[in-house]
Formats: structure tokens, C-alpha cells, sequence
């Protein structure tokens, strides 16, 4: 009964608190101190056997439990009954809320709607196990030695848990596998099948281009983790919305952006951002969610920052309400500078806590049967670690199982003045065309009518807007495009930095100068150190930084032009490469991607490609796509450029932008 486990809470604190006053009292001699003592030890012996009988019972005498307002009111009556008079506790006083605390503590209107309709959310301690205490390593330091194990490492030791073998990973994965039209590769099973037997805390740490997102969704699903948290860097939020749509098209995402008016509180995937995670860790705490996954995982290695303190209290939050929810940290590597960057993440994922190893990692340990004064302790503690959902491939591990070249797409979405001025010169754009096209429309002669759009004409004014660039007035095509490409430089030299921080050295193209300088004050002031390639260099100054991006370790980074290091350059010591910019031809983008795409290469290529959403980006990375074949030419190369071809899609993404424009109109 609560009742009853209130006062066994209230017995608890009240003899821990009388021992300290008998320790500390001096007016008592020894023989008086030693009988106070022997009478308390024998009432926390009757606490203990009666845990023993409930083995929930243990977290109500933990130091850190909460100690409920009925529980504090009944130890002030058992004091009173007792002859101690203890002062009633002052009000807290009351404070005003700034507009900060306001926002935090708002709920979105859709989110209180579906509070409504499911006003008992029901814990779900199915699974649930007694918590497990240090016994045999009672009063060892653990947490440390659990850190330099991974220092101690041999070098052949393993890196990743146990996972299904692949004979059983059909049964296992069953209808979790990947959605009709796409195909999981092995190492992405293994991993869902991993979920789908029952394994729920996982450290992915797969480097990147090796499909994190896809495999977090499938785990989720193979779980029924849902409500899903992903608590992801700004950059990605719109890539993992559309990842849901092509992973779990069953599965409905919601983006919170801001304080959250838009969010739709029946989703199945709620994305938010690390930014902005404090002004909603209230609603969230109370939304019933089943799964958390956080992104790029490295950037909470900071325990005492806020973001990382926000990520652990919603991960508490879930665990006290669920026994075994789906706990996913993605990174390329969770270790940044130090060992200790595993800490925030381990305690995360509920392997540890402040202090000690929690729940199955406490078990392998004591099963271990040796202790930090062994040094075989070491290698077999690094492994209980792994075992607990550690996941790291490397893609010359899994190269059988990927491209040797793919082009990911990373939409990132324009934000602030910048992302408002583009759209609105945008629209401007499509106006100015379409009055164009009316006007056209208006003078022609009769017999040449045409019912809803003219697609003919429709082409042709678009030609007329490409060729009519010294008389207009408002923005072309080719001033909208380089402006896009400046709104999205600081994001995608956020990614490249994130990119270098994970697999070591990346290449960073673009086709302005404007973009460069601001992707190279980026490296300069998040530390990273990189090399530019540009057409305004001798030959000499740069072949210098040629040879420093490809021998010097600590430089991390190329800044190339798209033009002028998009041939005759070899930077195969580079695996991934950063497409700041879209080119007009998919020539110049392929060029750019053969720089590190070539005899010699090892290790598999990826070409992130940087696409700013609901922009005329996205126009143009679908026409080239649907051109050029770019996914065949990702597997193999094949297609030449054909002569026009540059002409040809300027003209096709304005036929697409007016012919929207048109349609919009009715």
C-alpha cells in the first residue's frame, strides 16, 4: 500500500538521521554511543528484511529517492508523537517568472489536446528488475575503472556487441525490416534484429555514411518505442523528418521548432533540437514517450552543461515510467578529448548513474569475480561495457555492403531574416513570371487557345526570363542561387566540422568566394584547422596547400572551389566530401567527388550534398537527379555531360517554379 511504503521511507530516514546525531553527539560515552548504535543497526536489519521480501523497496532508502509531501508531513507527526518539535517548513516564497520560464513552461496546444484524450498514461513495468547493488564489490571505486578499461584496450579488442548472425536475421527482423522499394544493407539488420530479440540500450556509433538514422527508426519500430524523442543538432531536423517518411512511412514526425505552437501532439516522432530542448523538457517529461534517441550523442560529452542535463532528465523521466525503454546515442565517435566524454552518455543509456554501474552492467561485473586490484579485471570490464549496446563498424568493415561512391542529400532549412528574404525574392520571382506569362497570354491571337496551362508558353517564358538578364529590376535566377548558397554556408560547414571531428580529414566544396570565407571563419573559430584551394592562387602557394591538407594530420580540412579544384587534384586522403553548394552541371559536381573518388581510394566515398529546403535548391537537386541519373552514377560512374545541359536546367527550374506558381493560382 503507499501508505505503507511511506512510512517504511519515513522509519528509514528517521534512523539514518538519529545515527548521525548519536555519532556526532559528544556528550555521550562510549558504551552509551555503542548501545545507541547496536539498537539502530538492529531496526535498519528489519528494513532490509523487508526489502528483501520487496525488492522495490530498495529505491525508497536510495540517498538521491524522492521523499513525497505525505511522506515528509507523516515524519513531522511521528516526531511529534515522539515529544521532538520540529518548525512547520516556510512557504516558498513565490517567484515571478521571467518570460523564459513562462515559455518552458507552456504546452502546446496540440500536446494538451492529446493529453486530453489519453489522460492515464499507464507505466509499463512488465520487464522491470529489482535494482541491483554492489555486493562482492561493495565499497570499490567502479566508475573510474570502468573508463581506463577502454584506455587499456588491446588492439584487437572488440569494439561492438555480439549481434544476430545472418542466417537468423530474416526471422528476426521480420515485418521491422526496411519499407517496400528499400533495402536494408546487412549491418543495418543486424542491428534492427538486435531490437526486434529484445536488446534496448544501444551506443551506435557506426562512422558516418553508414545509415545511423534508418537504423534507429527500424530499432524503434522493431521495439514499439513510440512516442519516439530524437533530440538532434538544428542541421539535421528536417533530414530526420523526411527519414521517417522514407524509413517508417507508417509513422507520423513532427518538428518542433521554436516554443512549439506548430508541433502536432499526436505524432508518432517528435524532432526537436538541442537549442531549443529547455523551453520544452516540461510537456516532454509528461508525454508518455516510450524511445529517446539523441543525435551526434558527442555533444552532450559536457555533463554540466545544459543541454546534457536536459537530455538526462528526460531520460530519467522515461525510465521511471517505463522499465525498459528503447535508449539510442548516435555518434561516428562518442570520444571527442577525453575517456570521460563516455560519462554523459552512459548515464544516458541507464548504464550508470552519478556514482555507480546500474542494472545488467552491475551484474556482468560482479560475475566477473575479480576486482580493480586485478588486471584482469580490466579487459573483462570493457567488455560487460560493450555487451550493453555498444555498435561500432567502420566502412571498410561493411564496404561489401555499401556503394564504393553514394551521394547523400543533407537538407538543412534557412532560418531567421536571411531564410525570409530568400523566399520572399523567390516568390517575387514566380510574380514576375507570371505576370509575364498573362501578358503573353492576353496579346495572342485567336484559334490558339489552350485549356488550363500552357505548358508550351509556359517554357517559353521561362526561356525569356533566363536570356532577359540585363533589364530586370527584381532577382534572377543566378543571384537567387548564390544566395542561397551564402544562407546555407555556416550549416554546412557546421556538418563538414562535425564530419572532421568524427572521421578525420573531409573536403569542403563550393562554387563562391563569399561561401569559402565563411565556411573557413567557421573552422577558424570552432579550432579546426584546414587548407583553401582557390583559383586566385599560384601554382605554387597551392600545391602547398595541397600537400598540407594531405600530410599534415592536424589540418582536418580543404576548402576547394568548385571550379578551380574540381579536376586535376588528388585528395583520396579524404573518404567524405561536403557539397556546399548545387553546380548547374552535374559534371562539375562529379569532378568534384572524383577529387576523392579514385584509384587508390580504401575506404568507400560519400558526397554529402547540402539542399536548403523549401527554396529553389530543392528544385534544382530533383531536376539534376531526374537529367543526369545521379543514382546511377554514384554505382558507377556511367553518363557523360551532354552539351547544354547547363542552359537546359536553369530553363527547367524556372518551367517548375512558374508552373507551381501557376497551379497555386488555380
Amino acid at each position: 500500500m503507499p501508505e505503507v511504503r511511506a512510512k517504511f521511507q519515513v522509519v528509514a530516514l528517521l534512523a539514518r538521521e538519529e545515527r548521525a546525531r548519536v555519532k556526532a553527539d559528544e556528550s555521550l560515552s562510549d558504551s552509551k554511543r555503542s548501545e545507541e548504535l547496536k539498537r539502530l543497526d538492529g531496526i535498519a536489519t528489519i528494513l532490509a528484511q523487508t526489502a528483501a521480501r520487496d525488492s522495490t523497496l530498495f529505491t525508497l532508502l536510495d540517498e538521491n529517492a524522492v521523499v513525497s509531501e505525505s511522506a515528509k508531513a507523516m515524519r513531522r507527526e511521528l516526531l511529534r508523537k515522539a515529544g521532538v518539535d520540529e518548525p512547520e517548513p516556510e512557504p516558498e516564497p513565490e517567484v515571478e517568472e521571467d518570460e523564459s520560464t513562462q515559455l518552458e513552461r507552456r504546452i502546446p496546444l496540440s500536446v494538451q489536446a492529446r493529453q486530453l484524450s489519453n489522460p492515464f498514461l499507464v507505466p509499463d513495468f512488465s520487464h522491470a528488475r529489482a535494482q541491483v547493488r554492489p555486493r562482492r564489490l561493495a565499497g570499490w571505486e567502479l566508475l573510474e575503472p570502468l573508463f581506463r578499461s577502454f584506455e587499456r584496450a588491446a588492439p584487437d579488442a572488440p569494439a561492438c556487441m555480439p549481434l544476430p548472425d545472418a542466417d537468423s536475421l530474416t526471422e528476426l527482423t521480420g515485418r521491422h525490416g526496411a519499407p517496400v522499394g528499400r533495402e536494408l544493407m546487412p549491418h543495418q539488420a543486424q542491428l534492427v534484429a538486435a531490437a526486434a530479440s529484445g536488446h534496448r540500450t544501444f551506443l551506435l556509433a557506426d562512422e558516418p555514411g553508414l545509415g545511423k538514422t534508418a537504423q534507429a527508426l527500424l530499432a524503434a519500430e522493431a521495439a514499439g518505442a513510440f512516442p519516439l524523442l530524437a533530440v538532434v543538432p538544428n542541421v539535421v531536423k528536417t533530414n530526420w523528418a523526411r527519414e521517417v517518411e522514407l524509413w517508417t512511412p507508417n509513422r507520423r514526425a513532427t518538428v518542433v521548432h521554436g516554443d512549439g505552437e506548430d508541433v502536432d501532439g499526436f505524432a508518432d516522432v517528435i524532432i526537436v533540437n538541442y537549442e531549443i530542448l529547455d523551453r520544452h523538457t516540461g510537456w516532454l517529461a509528461q508525454h508518455g514517450l516510450r524511445g529517446m534517441i539523441v543525435d551526434e550523442a558527442h555533444y552532450i560529452k559536457n555533463k554540466a552543461s545544459q543541454r546534457s542535463q536536459n537530455v538526462l532528465h528526460l531520460s530519467a523521466k522515461i525510465r521511471e515510467r517505463i522499465a525498459r525503454p528503447l535508449l539510442m546515442a548516435l555518434t561516428g565517435t562518442p570520444l571527442i578529448n577525453d575517456i570521460e566524454d563516455f560519462r554523459a552518455i552512459w548515464q544516458f543509456l541507464g548504464w550508470i548513474d552519478a556514482v555507480v554501474p546500474q542494472g545488467e552492467l552491475m551484474e556482468s561485473l560482479e560475475e566477473v569475480a575479480l576486482t580493480p586490484a586485478d588486471p584482469g579485471f580490466y579487459p573483462a570490464a570493457r567488455r560487460a561495457v560493450v555487451e550493453q549496446g555498444i555498435v561500432r563498424r567502420r566502412k571498410i568493415d561493411v564496404a561489401a555492403d555499401i556503394p564504393a561512391r553514394r551521394i547523400a542529400d543533407m537538407p538543412v532549412e534557412l532560418e531567421g531574416e536571411a531564410g525570409r528574404s530568400i523566399r520572399r525574392a523567390e516568390q517575387e520571382l514566380a510574380r514576375r513570371m507570371v505576370e509575364r506569362y498573362d501578358a503573353a497570354l492576353s496579346t495572342r491571337r485567336s484559334g490558339a487557345v489552350v485549356e488550363g496551362i500552357d505548358h508550351e508558353l509556359v517554357r517559353r517564358v521561362a526561356t525569356w526570363e533566363r536570356e532577359d538578364t540585363s533589364t530586370k529590376t527584381g532577382e534572377n535566377v543566378f543571384g537567387m542561387l548564390r544566395r542561397i548558397g551564402q544562407a546555407k554556408a555556416g550549416l554546412a560547414a557546421d556538418y563538414t566540422a562535425q564530419l572532421a571531428r568524427n572521421v578525420g580529414k573531409v573536403v569542403f566544396f563550393a562554387k563562391h568566394i563569399d561561401v569559402m570565407d565563411i565556411a573557413e571563419q567557421t573552422f577558424a573559430e570552432r579550432g579546426i584547422r584546414y587548407s583553401s584551394v582557390r583559383g586566385d592562387q599560384t601554382s605554387t602557394v597551392r600545391q602547398k596547400q595541397i600537400d598540407a591538407f594531405v600530410s599534415d594530420p592536424e589540418v582536418h580540412v580543404a576548402v576547394c572551389s568548385l571550379t578551380a579544384a574540381g579536376v586535376g587534384l588528388n585528395l583520396q586522403v579524404a573518404s567524405n566530401l561536403v557539397l556546399a553548394e548545387l553546380s548547374w552541371t552535374d559534371a562539375e559536381q562529379t569532378q568534384a567527388i572524383d577529387r576523392v573518388h579514385r584509384i587508390g581510394q580504401a575506404e568507400p566515398v560519400t558526397a554529402w550534398r547540402v539542399i536548403a529546403t523549401q527554396t529553389l535548391d530543392v528544385r534544382i537537386a530533383e531536376l539534376i537527379d531526374k537529367k543526369a541519373g545521379l543514382a546511377a552514377r554514384a554505382l558507377d560512374g556511367a553518363g557523360e555531360e551532354v552539351e547544354g545541359a547547363a542552359i537546359d536546367l536553369q530553363t527547367e527550374a524556372l518551367v517548375a517554379l512558374l508552373t507551381a506558381a501557376l497551379e497555386a493560382r488555380g
